[in-house]
C-alpha cells in the first residue's frame, strides 16, 4: 500500500500543527522498547497485517516509515516527562526524532497553571504580596487542620507555615527551570512560560497560585519571561505569548511584553509571537496586532519569523491565516510562516468519534464530519476492510479512507468478541482495547491535516467558505483585503483600513465559535464562552472535549 506524503502537499499554506497526546506517543515510543523479556509493549499478532512498518508507521515525524509523513507537530510541556536526565520511552516519538527532518514546537504549559495543576507560589518573589505573605508564615510559624488520610479518616495534623510556603515557593521555581530545560533539549520553537490572563477566573488557578488579578498574571509572566531570557542555551527559540480577553487587556499585555522581542532591549530577543486569549480568535485585533508589530519594528526577517495560533480548528481559519501569511511575506517578511494546533483528532478517538468525510462546498459553512465509530463485538472474528464494513453495513453513509484506515480490518478495531476478557481479566461493554483507539487517532490525525490542505487548494481555486467573502453589496472577499491592508505602508493608514471594514471582521466566526463583534464587547461574553471550551492543555478548540479522557485510557482498559 502506498504512504501518503502530505509534508509535500503543504506548499505555502498556513501550518497546521496536531496537537499530540501524550495517549498516542506513548504507542510509538514504548514500541521501541521491549521488556526485559523481550515483549512489545504492543504484542505483534495485535498490529494489524498491514501495517508493514509497524506501530512506528503511526509516527508521521518520521518520514521513511510512517504510513503519513508529515513533517509538523505541537507537544506540550504540561502533559511531558520534564526531567531531561530521566529516560523516558513513552516520549521516544518526541526525544529521538530526526530534528533535521520534522519540526516540533513546545507549548509551555501555562494553562496548567492557570487551572491550577502547577501549584506553586507563581508570583514575583520580591512583590511586596509575597514579603507579606511570607512574614504572616512568620509570625503565625504553625496552624493545626484537619484533614483526611487515604483512608478517608479524619486526623489532625499541624503544619510549619514557612515550610509549607517555602516550599510553594520552590515548586514553582522547579517547575519553570525543568520546562526551560525540557524547551531547550527537545523543541525546534517554544513558547515562554505565560500565566493566562484568566487565570483569576479559575477557583483551581486562583487557590493554587495565588494570582487574582489580571495584573498580577502579568508581573508572574514577566517574572517567567526573565527567567527564560536569561538561562535559555539558544537550542530552541522562543514565542513571546499574547494573551488578554478584551481588546483593553490584549492591547496593555502587548505594551508591556513586546520589549522582550525588541532587539534593541535585548541582544538576543525572543524570536517571535504565540497569539492566546482573543489575539487568537478576533480577526479585527489579529490584524491591528500585524499591522503594529509591524511598524513597531517586530516583525522583522530572521528576528520574528513564526507565529503560532493557539487552539484553532476550523478549516475556515486555515485559509485566513494562509491568507495573511502570503500578505506578510509579500509585503514585508518574506520568511515569515504562521502555525495553529487544535488536540481535536486526540480528543475525538477519546470520545468515540471517528472522521469520516470533509465537506467544502461554495459559500457555505466548511466543516470535519465526525461520526461515533464502530463499537462491536459482532465484528471481532469479521475480516473485511474497515472501509468496506462500515459502508457495507450502512453504519456510516460516507467514509474517506486515510492511509491507517486502508491497511486495517474492522476486527483490527473491534477487537473483543463476546466472553473476551481485557488485560485485567474483566469481560468490559466495550469492543475496543486502548490501540483501537491509537489507531483511530492515526486515521484522525491524517483526515484533519488532508482535510486543512484540501481546504487550502479549494480556496486556491476559488471555492470560498461563506464566511470569507461579503456579497451582500459589493463582492468583498478577505484574501483581498488582508493584501490591501499589508500594502500600505503608512500604520495610521492600514489601521483605518482596518477599522473601516469593521462588520465584514465581526461576521468572521472566531476559533472559539463566536464572532469578532461579540468578542468585541464585555468580558463577560467572552468568559462565558472561553468557559465552555477549555479542551486540553493550551489548546483550547471548539471540540468541547475534554483531554482527560486520554489520561484514563489505559488505566480502563487495563493497560
Amino acid at each position: 500500500m502506498e504512504r501518503d506524503n502530505l509534508t509535500n502537499k503543504q506548499l505555502d499554506y498556513a501550518v497546521f500543527l496536531p496537537a499530540l497526546s501524550g495517549f498516542y506517543a506513548t504507542y510509538v515510543g514504548k514500541q521501541r522498547f521491549p521488556d526485559a523479556n523481550g515483549n512489545l509493549y504492543v504484542e505483534s499478532t495485535r498490529v494489524p497485517a498491514d501495517f508493514e512498518n509497524g506501530v512506528e508507521g503511526l509516527n508521521w515525524l518520521n518520514p521513511d516509515q510512517a504510513y503519513f509523513p508529515y513533517h509538523w507537530a505541537l507537544y506540550s510541556a504540561g502533559h511531558a516527562e520534564l526531567d531531561v536526565n530521566k529516560h523516558s520511552p513513552k516520549e521516544d516519538m518526541i526525544r529521538n526524532r530526526d530534528r533535521s527532518r520534522s519540526f516540533v514546537l513546545g507549548d509551555s504549559g501555562g494553562f496548567q497553571i492557570g487551572k491550577g495543576v502547577w501549584e506553586g507560589e507563581w508570583r514575583d518573589i520580591n512583590s511586596p504580596a509575597v514579603i507579606a505573605k511570607m512574614q504572616d508564615c512568620i509570625n503565625r510559624k504553625t496552624e493545626t487542620r484537619t484533614i483526611k488520610d487515604k483512608n478517608g479518616k479524619e486526623k489532625t495534623v499541624t503544619v510549619d507555615l514557612v515550610k509549607e510556603y517555602q516550599n510553594r515557593i520552590e515548586a514553582a521555581q522547579k517547575k519553570r527551570e525543568q520546562v526551560l530545560a525540557w524547551m531547550d533539549a527537545y523543541m525546534d520553537y517554544g513558547m515562554i512560560l505565560d500565566i493566562p490572563a484568566w487565570v483569576e477566573r479559575s477557583p483551581e488557578g486562583r487557590a493554587a497560585t495565588g494570582i487574582t488579578s489580571y495584573i498580577e498574571a502579568v508581573e508572574a509572566t514577566y517574572v517567567n519571561n526573565d527567567y527564560f531570557m536569561a538561562n535559555r542555551t539558544g537550542a530552541c527559540k522562543f514565542l513571546n505569548v499574547l494573551q488578554g480577553e478584551n481588546h483593553d487587556d490584549a492591547e496593555d499585555w502587548y505594551e508591556r511584553m513586546k520589549k522582550y522581542c525588541d532587539p534593541k532591549q535585548y541582544d538576543k530577543p525572543f524570536n517571535g509571537w504565540a497569539m492566546g486569549g482573543q489575539n487568537m480568535c478576533d480577526v479585527h485585533l489579529i490584524l491591528k496586532r500585524l499591522v503594529t508589530l509591524r511598524f513597531d519594528g517586530l516583525l522583522q526577517e530572521g528576528l520574528h519569523d513564526w507565529m503560532h495560533f493557539l487552539g484553532t480548528s476550523k478549516l475556515e481559519w486555515a485559509c485566513l491565516l494562509t491568507d495573511i501569511q502570503r500578505a506578510v511575506r509579500k509585503y514585508h517578511n518574506p520568511k515569515f510562516t504562521i502555525s495553529f494546533d487544535c488536540a481535536s483528532p486526540f480528543l475525538a478517538s477519546a470520545n468515540g468519534q471517528i472522521y469520516i468525510q470533509t465537506e467544502i462546498e461554495d459559500r457555505k459553512k466548511w466543516v470535519y464530519r465526525m461520526v461515533p465509530s464502530v463499537d462491536n463485538k459482532k465484528y471481532a472474528t469479521d475480516t473485511r476492510r474497515f472501509k468496506d464494513a462500515v459502508l457495507g453495513d450502512k453504519l456510516f453513509k460516507n467514509f474517506t479512507d486515510s492511509p491507517v484506515s486502508e491497511r486495517c480490518t474492522i476486527k483490527d478495531v473491534c477487537i473483543y468478541k463476546p466472553g473476551d476478557l481485557n488485560k485485567i481479566g474483566k469481560e468490559g461493554k466495550t469492543s475496543w482495547d486502548s490501540f483501537s483507539y491509537a489507531i483511530q487517532m492515526g486515521h484522525n490525525v491524517w483526515s484533519h491535516i488532508s482535510a486543512v490542505q484540501e481546504a487550502n487548494r479549494q480556496y486556491d481555486a476559488n471555492v470560498i467558505p461563506n464566511m470569507l467573502v461579503q456579497e451582500d453589496f459589493d463582492r468583498i472577499l478577505f484574501r483581498n483585503l488582508v493584501d490591501e491592508i499589508f500594502a500600505i505602508n503608512d500604520r495610521k493608514k492600514a489601521l483605518d483600513h482596518i477599522d473601516h471594514y469593521s462588520k465584514f471582521w465581526d461576521r468572521i466566526i472566531g476559533t472559539r465559535g463566536n464572532t469578532g463583534k461579540r468578542l468585541t464587547n464585555a468580558s463577560a461574553m467572552y468568559n462565558k464562552h472561553c468557559e465552555e471550551v477549555d479542551a486540553s492543555e493550551h489548546h483550547r478548540d471548539d471540540s468541547g472535549m475534554d483531554e482527560s479522557k486520554l489520561d484514563k485510557l489505559e488505566e480502563e482498559q487495563g493497560e
